[in-house]
């Protein structure tokens, strides 16, 4: 079924609610994987640089399977691909079981992979949905409540795997287990969904294409390829930064409080001033937007914010480095919910296809952590030691990230016009 204006405009609620609950599951997959990279490091005996694959392993497949995703979306529409995508990630999690059995690290890979591929489709259907199903200027807001449930799973994900794994004396047999009951719970929320009162949303301009017109009432009225939108364009690589500055934090966490206070007891409650910063800066969202603060305004001040707070994570006393990811992850909490709307502004029939080459975009947080993982590697070469030095000036590749994302909002974003 397909939703009338006003249907969209004001009976939105409890899709959103489904919807949020499969943000929740986004958040956790990225939270199991910032809590395995310190854990494989030490059962593979891995570097730096190569316990990052991890992380590259999940994010690669936004990529490959980037267009692919528009397409499946195309032939059989948004909420049937979220059950696609579900049962994609259950197959995922279930490689994962003999991989730790064979401690195989390429198939541990592989497993990862697949997941990502599952993560691929749902990321490409879940957030144009959340986008084109109230009004354009209000989605911002819309997406930092998912933000708030995405975020509140970082910091459920690592806890629940703890509960199997010890992060002092990794076991990758205690593995097998809660990657049996999250396949489960996967495959149940995929029917969940299939079953959901979740209609069907089509964006302004894709109602003419499917009702068989040539009349396009969008900005797309003249286009002919999705090459043409500069401005979505731009916002790609203002997603491929953002996630990637997004994830670092995420999947350095663990590492970075280990080098700052040592192999102290439950390491993975440090992940909570990640998500501290996040959930604080989409509750900021959530009451300021659209009332008090544009959607751009917003991204403006957090870039801003975010090159101020890496200086400070950079230059602060090494007993303080730490804490500076709290600001750091506040500064990154507005910028997925106001890059997304503003950057498939007017795509009009090209919405499925300009979200899947947003979703490739992703791939930069398999890309940015990987690279500041062989900074540090390279900083701990040179100066013989692992220090906390090494990983504040290897979070230095973060300034450059928001400067771009800085332009994207005065003046990137504003081409099409």
């Amino acid at each position: 079924m397909k939703l009338s204006e006003e249907t969209r405009l004001k009976g939105y609620i409890v899709p959103l609610v489904i919807v949020g609950l499969i943000f929740f599951v986004i958040g956790f997959g990225v939270g199991i994987s910032g809590f395995l990279t310190p854990a494989l490091r030490q059962a593979f005996d891995l570097n730096t640089g190569q316990a990052y694959l991890v992380t590259f392993a999940i994010f690669s497949a936004f990529v490959i399977f980037g267009r692919p995703a528009a397409w499946v979306i195309t032939k059989i529409g948004y909420r049937k691909a979220m059950v696609i995508a579900f049962l994609v990630m259950a197959l995922g999690m279930l490689v994962f079981v003999p991989s730790a059995r064979a401690v195989s690290f390429p198939l541990f890979l592989v497993a990862l992979f697949i997941g990502g591929i599952g993560n691929t489709l749902l990321q490409a259907s879940v957030n144009p949905y959340v986008t084109i199903i109230g009004p354009l200027e209000s989605a911002a807001k819309r997406m930092s409540m998912m933000g708030i449930m995405n975020k509140m799973a970082w910091y459920v994900a690592p806890i629940f795997l703890g509960l199997f794994i010890d992060l002092q004396e990794v076991r990758l047999d205690d593995v097998v287990m809660p990657f049996y009951l999250v396949a489960g719970i996967l495959f149940v929320l995929g029917l969940g969904v299939y079953f959901a009162p979740l209609p069907e949303v089509v964006a302004k301009g894709e109602e003419v294409l499917e009702e068989g017109s040539e009349e396009d009432t969008s900005y797309s009225k003249d286009k002919t390829s999705i090459w043409q939108f500069p401005h979505l364009l731009i916002g790609a690589v203002a997603i491929f930064l953002y996630i990637g500055i997004e994830i670092l934090p995420m999947a350095s966490v663990i590492d970075f409080a280990r080098v700052t206070f040592g192999d102290v007891p439950n390491l993975e409650h440090y992940a909570i001033y990640v998500t501290m910063g996040l959930v604080a800066g989409y509750i900021f969202g959530v009451i300021t937007i659209p009332k008090l603060l544009s959607q751009t305004r917003a991204l403006v001040i957090f870039s801003v914010l975010g090159i101020l707070s890496t200086l400070a994570l950079v230059l602060a006393p090494v007993q303080y480095a730490f804490y500076g990811l709290l600001l750091v992850s506040f500064s990154n909490s507005l910028m997925w919910p106001a890059i997304w709307p503003l950057a498939i502004a007017d795509l009009g029939r090209f919405t499925k296809i300009g979200s899947s080459i947003l979703v490739m975009g992703i791939v930069g947080g398999a890309i940015i952590p990987l690279l500041f993982g062989f900074l540090v590697d390279l900083g701990e070469t040179i100066t013989g030691a692992s220090s906390v030095s090494n990983y504040q000036w290897a979070y230095l590749i973060m300034a450059p990230c928001y400067a771009f994302i800085l332009y994207f909002a005065l003046h990137g974003h504003k081409i099409r016009r």
